[in-house]
């Protein structure tokens, strides 16, 4: 007898869901990938499942930051190339563009368009995508044993999930292109050196230090954390009368919510705010 179709449907979002892990605790949204085995190489489905995870976290007022990370040894060995058709001699003209925009590209723009704070915990190898998945994030935690990896040189490829717009600002054109160009592997010590992280701890701490950092930020004033972000993430394509325009705009919008009347009461009161996201 064969499975019916609402059958396999069920197991295929119950194996997906164990692919990517998901957990909400304490205004913190959890996301984990789950394919140790594989260095966590993104699939397709993966990579959907995190896209719609992202944009529940914008949209739940419950959800006031964001973490991810992975199990096993590595963080993200990149996109998973044998469930694609990246090597395959028969294309139509256009079919690579668009598999690049729909995919990595819309992985990447996900966690750069979040309305909440998102944390990359890096438990181990990010190469490629994955690399790029971390440094999107608003910040980035790092084990000791983590490695940072443009490994896309290795197999002739160009980087792609927006590098070469991400790493040129994060440590300057000369820098980006000497991680691209030669794709050697960078340790996490070296990546916070330069600027790519912003701590790295033991690995065995890497959880508690990421769960502290979220658990601070989703107690923090969220709408004007994601004006923030806003800000900063534009700041470097806007010339100085579009940035100044786009902060008075910002406060204009943020001086509309409770946290920020709360962030003033509390001043004037001499007392520790309490925000609630709104």
């Amino acid at each position: 007898m064969t499975d019916s179709p609402r059958e396999v449907v069920e197991e295929s979002v119950e194996t997906l869901d164990s692919l990517v892990l998901h957990a909400t605790d304490n205004g913190v949204s959890w996301i984990t990938l789950n394919r140790p085995e594989a260095m966590n190489a993104v699939t397709r489905d993966q990579r959907e499942r995190v896209i719609s995870l992202l944009g529940d976290a914008s949209a739940d007022p419950a959800v006031r930051a964001v973490v991810i990370t992975a199990t096993g040894k590595g963080f993200c060995a990149g996109a998973d190339l044998r469930s694609g058709a990246v090597g395959s001699t028969e294309r139509v003209a256009g079919d690579v563009a668009r598999t690049i925009r729909l995919g990595a590209q819309r992985l990447i723009g996900a966690v750069l368009d979040c309305e909440k704070p998102v944390i990359a915990a890096v438990n181990g190898t990010a190469a490629g995508l994955g690399a790029h998945l971390a440094l999107a994030c608003d910040l980035v935690l790092a084990a000791e044993s983590a490695k940072f990896i443009e490994v896309f040189v290795r197999r002739g490829l160009v980087p792609d999930g927006g590098g070469a717009y991400l790493l040129p600002r994060l440590v300057g054109p000369q820098r980006a292109k000497e991680l691209m160009f030669f794709g050697d592997s960078l340790p996490a010590a070296e990546a916070h050196r330069m600027g790519l992280v912003n701590r790295v701890v033991p690995a065995e701490e890497l959880a508690d230090t990421a769960r502290a950092w979220a658990e601070r930020l989703a107690g923090g004033p969220t709408r004007a954390l994601a004006l923030t972000k806003q800000l900063v993430n534009a700041s470097l394509d806007s010339d100085r009368a579009g940035a100044f325009a786009a902060e008075a705009a910002a406060q204009e919008v943020n001086m509309t919510t409770a946290d920020a009347n709360e962030g003033v009461a509390s001043f004037v009161e001499r007392r520790t705010p309490k925000y609630r996201g709104l």
